[in-house]
């Protein structure tokens, strides 16, 4: 479906320029995530014959959009510093985490229970990616370089070297034989992952890279950074084919195409979330209420598709309607931003990690609860 544009007037307060143990995100394979919400009408009631004046009809009624009812199940804690990012496997049935404490952690996500631990990272770490098939982690560092982690043997397998300064995001394609990587040194670095072997940099932002990501069949990069713009990229000629900006260049902490990658979702700071529309490069929808000014930010499409997750500087989880941009659950209970939010690939489940004074990495499970 198309997603209806609205008008919206962006804030204006300059956002300040983030540090480097912020984090950084990454993509989900789905359905169609612009999906409109049905509206549905009741029946009008079978007239009696004999009546001699028929009763007017009910009015229609729409059906009300579903309310999540997100509840907090499991509360992880393993890391010493700021957790920066955490991702579900493909198959949902594990979760990893970084930090700034240099390690990556494997968790159950099913019951919580703590797997294994990586270590190799002499800095801290900013992001992790999972490949596709599930067989390697991929995780981008404070020291540079971003290193392949295999899910079979717990081996470090690969050491991705080419970077001048902090490596900040990564991303698989969705073939699992490309890695994206960005970093400080303002650059998106293609690599290919047999090889451990740089393909393309693209000197791509004038700031440093926040968040890389391929779309749904790898043909196309996106970008964004920290001056403000988004960029679209071919990944076989790496050639920029599309920037997308707004009018006052808040810093983009992170983007994330939809399934058909006919958008692209994205977090900026001046606390707002912005859907753009990637053939005509408009703004189609704004999400409000959170607060992001200082940090990279985490959004992701909640379960379901139909609702948009994220961070905040409040020290909550926040999620809104996909259409009508509504906040519908605020989730409580974390102690220091959020920095990091995951949705689960096929259950109503979303996973969220806190910085410094918290150092918790958070499952909350959508429950059913009664609705009129």
């Amino acid at each position: 479906m198309d997603v209806d544009g609205d008008e919206h007037k962006p804030q204006t307060d300059a956002p300040h320029p983030n540090g480097p143990e912020a984090p950084r995100a990454e993509s989900l394979p789905a359905e169609d995530t612009k999906e409109a919400i049905a509206t549905s009408a009741l029946s009008p009631p079978a007239q009696d014959s004999s009546a001699q004046t028929p009763a007017p009809p009910p009015e229609p009624r729409p059906e009300s959009p579903y309310r999540p009812n997100y509840r907090p199940t499991y509360m992880l804690s393993g890391h010493s510093r700021s957790i920066s990012s955490v991702k579900f496997s493909p198959d949902g049935k594990m979760l990893a985490s970084c930090a700034a404490d240099k390690l990556i952690k494997l968790w159950d996500a099913e019951n919580g229970d703590i797997i294994h631990t990586f270590e190799g990272h002499a800095e801290g770490i900013s992001d992790i990616a999972w490949s596709s098939n599930g067989e390697f982690l991929a995780s981008a560092s404070d020291d540079k370089t971003v290193r392949l982690w295999s899910m079979e043997t717990f081996a470090m397998v690969r050491v991705l070297q080419g970077h001048t300064n902090f490596v900040f995001c990564v991303n698989f394609s969705p073939s699992s034989t490309l890695l994206v990587s960005g970093g400080f040194d303002e650059t998106v670095r293609v690599w290919d992952v047999a090889r451990g072997k740089t393909l393309k940099t693209l000197p791509a932002h004038s700031d440093p890279v926040t968040a890389v990501t391929f779309n749904h069949d790898g043909t196309l990069i996106g970008s964004c950074a920290m001056d403000g713009l988004i960029r679209i990229w071919d990944t076989e000629s790496g050639q920029c084919l599309k920037t997308l900006a707004d009018d006052d260049n808040p810093i983009c902490s992170h983007i994330k195409f939809t399934p058909n990658s006919r958008f692209i979702l994205a977090s900026t700071q001046d606390s707002t979330i912005r859907l753009w529309n990637t053939q005509t490069s408009k703004c189609v929808k704004t999400y409000m209420g959170h607060t992001n000014r200082t940090y990279c930010i985490f959004a992701d499409f909640a379960p379901g598709r139909k609702h948009i997750v994220s961070g905040s500087e409040d020290m909550k989880v926040y999620i809104w309607d996909l259409q009508t941009r509504e906040i519908v659950q605020v989730l409580d209970g974390h102690r220091d931003v959020v920095i990091a939010v995951a949705s689960h690939p096929t259950r109503r489940l979303i996973a969220s990690a806190a910085m410094e004074k918290d150092l918790t990495i958070r499952l909350w499970a959508d429950e059913p609860s009664d609705r009129t």
